[in-house]
Order: C-alpha cells, then sequence, then structure tokens
C-alpha cells in the first residue's frame, strides 16, 4: 500500500477487535488509512482484510495488491486471548507477504518497558521475562534486551516515588515554525502572537488556581516540566513572567526536579537562559534533532546545525550542568552517516542525557501527506547504532515509549548519564504519579488507588483556552478530590 488517499476495507465479522486489528495493520502499513464493516460484501477492490471469529474458530482473509487473497485458519483454546491471536494471524500473513519483520513484534502499546518492570517485581528471573514476553508477542532479542536495560535504570527512581506527591506539566504551545513532522498542538508564532498577552494570563490564572488547590490539600509538587511547543518562544519578560506565576503559587523548595524545554536553536537567547536559571529550573534540553544543514531546511527548521551547537555552548556558559538534547532518527533525506555524524558531535559536546526518537508520521503532520514514501529511510540502522553507542560512552537508556506510525516500528528512547534520569519522563511513562496540566492542550492526570487513572483535557486551542477559560476550571474540583483521596496511599 502507498497511497494513503484510498481506504483499505478491513472487515470484521463475529468480532469487534477494531482496535488491535487497525493496530496490527500500521505495523506494515503505518500511513494508510481504513473503512471498517460487517459484511464480506463490503471486502471490494485490490486490497482488503476480513478477520473472522467463530466460537472458537478463528479466520483471517487478505488481499494485498491484486494478488490472490491468502487465507489462514486456526482453533483458539480455552487459555488463549481471541483478539491476540487473530492478530497474530494477521501478523504473520502480512510479514510473509510484505518482508517486514517488526522489531517489537506483536506488541502494539506504548509502554514495553512497564511489562517487563511488572514481571521483575514478581521476581521474574530474566530468561523467564524473556521467554514469556517472545512468545507472546514475538519482540526480537535486542529490543527484549533494551526493554530490560531500561527497565533495570528505571527501578531504583520508580521504587523511590512519592504516590502522594503530584507532578506540575506547563504548556506553553507555541513555535517560531512549525515542523514538517510534528503532530503537537502547537501554533506558529506569526498566527499566535495576538494571543500571547490573553493566553499567558489565562495560564497564570490556572496556575494560581492549581496553586490554591495544591495547597488546601497539602500535596507536594515532585517535578515541574514546561513542554510545548517551545517554551522558549515567548519573550524573556513573558517566560519570567510564567515561571513567577509558578514560583508564588506553588512551593519550590520540595521540588526534585524543575526541566525547561528550551528546545529549538533558534528561540534560545543568553536572556532567556538566565531567566530560567534564576527562577530555579536546572535541568533544560537543546533540541537540534539533526545537525544536518539540509536536513534542517527539508524539515522546515530555520536554524543550522552549528545554531544548535552554539546554543548548548551558551546554556554551558550560564551555567546549566544539566542539559538533554533530542535527535530523531529517519528524518526525510537523513542518511545513516549524517545521522551518525550529529550523535557522535552530540556525544563530543557531553550533554547529561540524550534523547533518541524514531520518525513518527502522525495525520496531523506535513509529512503524512506523502504517505509509505517517508518510510524509505534507514531509521533501523540509525537506531540500532545509537543503541551501543551511547552505552559505551555512559548513557543508559532510563525511559521508553512507542508511537503508532513510528518508521520501521521502533522506539523513543531516553539515556542519560548515571543520576541525571529524568523523574518526569519517567513518571510519566510509569502512570504511577498524578501530573497536573496548566495551559492549552495540557492534560491532568489523576491517579486513584488501584491505579485508575481519570483524565482532565484542556482545550486544545489558545483561542478556545482563553474563550472559555471559566468553564474549564469547573473541572478543577475533581482534582481537588483526587488530592485529598491520594494523601491515604503510602510511598513506596
Amino acid at each position: 500500500m502507498t497511497n494513503n488517499e484510498t481506504k483499505m476495507p478491513i472487515i470484521l465479522i463475529g468480532n469487534s477487535f477494531k482496535y488491535e486489528v487497525e493496530a496490527t495493520m500500521k505495523l506494515f502499513f503505518s500511513t494508510a488509512r481504513y473503512s471498517f464493516g460487517e459484511s464480506r460484501e463490503e471486502a471490494v477492490g485490490d486490497e482488503y482484510v476480513i478477520a473472522e471469529v467463530d466460537g472458537d474458530r478463528l479466520r483471517v482473509e487478505v488481499k494485498l495488491n491484486g494478488e490472490a487473497p491468502e487465507v489462514r485458519e486456526a482453533v483458539a483454546d480455552q487459555s488463549q486471548n481471541k483478539e491476540h491471536e487473530l492478530c497474530r494471524i494477521l501478523f504473520h500473513i502480512l510479514s510473509d507477504k510484505t518482508g517486514i519483520v517488526p522489531p517489537w513484534g506483536l506488541m502494539t502499546g506504548i509502554r514495553p518497558v512497564k511489562k517487563v518492570v511488572e514481571l521483575i517485581r514478581e521476581n521474574v528471573p530474566k530468561d523467564e521475562i524473556f521467554r514469556r514476553l517472545k512468545d507472546k508477542y514475538e519482540i526480537q532479542d535486542k529490543k527484549l534486551q533494551l526493554a530490560y536495560d531500561t527497565a533495570i535504570n528505571q527501578l531504583p527512581i520508580l521504587d523511590k516515588i512519592d504516590g502522594t506527591a503530584a507532578s506540575l506539566y506547563v504548556s506553553i504551545p507555541f513555535c517560531p515554525t512549525r515542523c514538517s513532522y510534528c503532530s503537537f498542538v502547537s501554533h506558529s508564532m506569526d498566527s499566535a502572537i495576538k494571543l500571547m498577552p490573553q493566553y499567558i494570563e489565562a495560564l497564570c490564572r490556572e496556575l494560581a488556581i492549581l496553586g490554591k488547590i495544591v495547597k488546601e490539600t497539602d500535596t507536594k509538587i515532585d517535578t515541574i516540566y514546561f513542554g510545548g511547543g517551545t517554551p522558549t518562544s515567548v519573550s524573556a519578560q513573558e517566560l519570567r513572567t510564567i515561571m513567577e506565576a509558578v514560583e508564588k503559587n506553588f512551593d519550590l523548595t520540595k521540588v526534585r526536579e524543575y526541566s525547561v524545554e528550551a528546545g529549538r536553536p533558534d528561540t534560545i537567547t543568553e536572556e532567556k537562559l538566565r531567566v530560567i536559571k534564576e527562577l530555579g529550573a536546572e535541568r533544560i534540553s537543546v533540541n537540534p534533532q539533526t545537525l544536518n544543514d539540509e536536513v534542517l531546511k527539508v524539515i522546515g527548521r530555520k536554524h543550522s546545525g552549528e545554531d544548535a551547537v552554539k546554543a548548548f555552548e551558551l546554556a554551558r556558559k550560564v551555567g546549566f550542568t544539566n542539559i538533554n538534547t533530542d535527535l530523531i532518527a529517519g528524518l526525510p533525506t537523513e542518511s545513516a552517516e549524517s545521522f551518525r555524524n550529529t550523535l557522535d558531535r552530540m556525544i563530543e559536546l557531553d550533554p547529561e542525557s540524550i534523547t533518541v526518537h524514531t520518525l513518527t508520521i502522525k495525520r496531523s503532520a506535513t509529512l503524512f501527506a506523502q504517505g509509505n514514501a517517508n518510510n524509505a529511510n534507514p531509521a533501523a540502522e540509525m537506531v540500532d547504532y545509537s543503541i551501543p553507542t551511547l552505552m559505551s560512552h555512559g548513557y543508559l537508556p532510563y525511559y521508553m515509549y512507542r508511537q503508532k506510525n513510528t518508521v520501521d516500528n521502533l522506539e523513543n528512547v531516553g539515556y542519560a548519564k548515571k543520576g541525571f534520569e529524568s523523574y518526569y519522563n519517567i513518571f510519566i511513562m510509569d502512570e504511577t504519579q498524578t501530573i497536573l496540566g496548566a495551559g492549552c492542550a495540557a492534560s491532568t492526570k489523576l491517579l486513584y488507588a488501584g491505579n485508575r487513572i481519570e483524565r482532565i483535557h484542556n482545550y486544545k486551542f489558545p483561542y478556545e483556552y482563553i474563550k472559555s477559560f471559566d468553564k474549564l476550571m469547573e473541572k478543577k474540583e475533581e482534582i481537588t478530590e483526587c488530592l485529598k483521596k491520594i494523601k491515604s496511599i503510602q510511598p513506596r
């Protein structure tokens, strides 16, 4: 499948396994689109899938590229999950027909490390963990090892998590321009500049409301994270205003980690860095994604690789001793050699942590319109180079997540020197601490006893956030009730 304008029919008969069947399809056709039906008559054209359950009998029929359909059947025993086994049949047909062998096998969830952590806590030996996950999901050994290494590095931090505390996420959803791969709800400064004063005023009001709730419930703020967008898209004075609102409304004396994504090098100035440092943030990110100037142009960046290096050096000059850098494997037109050069140069700069993302092509990103043409890049080779190279230089994997539509079905991994792991990144992935979200498109995750999670989503767009602010704040009563309840949770 190469045309993402045409929807491929998926026919579900005797089941409602839409999510998992579609997720399995996307392991092989990451930018394809699908229609769903319940009748064989809807299986038309050169390509379709029929996934059928009749009692214990499982049947999958796949037609691709106008070729003769392939049919495979199996009988599920009582111990087997029919949804999973149906997808296993589909997985093997697609793998045989396309020649693609997804490295994470059948695993489609975004948190593979969480499964490993759970098994380690049950005292399951490493070999048995590998066997169970390989039998169920058919994950390749090198990915099992990466997940296991990440879990081992996470556990000391997870074991010290304070379940009665909360973390704070502050959203500044603006960027100088929109990168072609970006799927975040972010807005260019050209279009958002008129809304900026009103947005910052509303954000500070929300911080005051959350701060009051935190004080009334005697809740400790454990970590703070400024994300976006690019928080440093705003002026130094605007950044100061927001950070002063955080300082005014929250007790920072017990905060273990305060991070600001300085992000794009073309937004970083000495004045902004000094504001960030002065107002309490000790961890920042400088995110070049690549140091290849030609690739930067292709993805819509307005800075050079040298600008990124200078921004990093400026952060060191200002006094930051905990700097993260983000890179993306698989960017359009990037070669394996170019990626290696970028990674090697970043290691020379000696940041405390390096995050290696793999290109993900979401529907809201400009790249999605190009369909599977974006898949023809050496992302897997880049990732395979990054893992041993970073680990040999003392950068250990400490958090991981996966996304739909990721090139070569790969992963995003944060690597850090010992003692420089980001608590917030671990907490957001492990979902074992309440996260309070402030600002446009921010999401509050309320963690109740039994690991039940309730989410409160802020409006996605600045004008909605500003216009409907009072209505949005009515939802904050639920936060108060949750924070009262988690006070009874004992820290691990």
